[in-house]
């Protein structure tokens, strides 16, 4: 029972992570390359926290009990991409201070100076 509740939850996992929009951003801007529009990605949470807004009006208003799901999705995914600024800043910085490390590293061993060429 376990091993099947297991291999349920890595199966629900790669999914998710796979086919869902909000997760396959997310992955990108944690890519090298992406890793500086993680701070304009922030401002994706806006329009989810409004869509949630406007999900508990309509509740409010008497409309149905479902929607309380899709509040839920919509403040999951605002988190997300609010917390996926710092994370890429503190990503990015330990980007480049291992690249520059490297450059250290290759100057210090003489490899890509043009004198070692002459």
């Amino acid at each position: 029972m376990l091993r099947l509740l297991c291999a349920l939850s890595v199966r629900t996992r790669y999914f998710l992570r796979r086919y869902m929009p909000t997760n396959i951003l997310l992955e990108l801007i944690r890519t090298r390359r992406g890793l500086k529009g993680g701070i304009p990605a922030m401002l994706l949470a806006a329009p989810y926290l409004l869509a949630a807004n406007y999900c508990i009006t309509v509740i409010d208003g008497g409309g149905s009990g479902w929607l309380n799901l899709l509040v839920l999705l919509f403040c999951w995914n605002a988190l997300k991409f609010i917390a996926i600024g710092p994370v890429s800043l503190a990503l990015l910085a330990g980007a480049r201070l291992r690249e520059q490390r490297e450059r250290r590293a290759l100057r210090g061993s003489g490899i890509g100076s043009a004198a070692g060429f002459l």
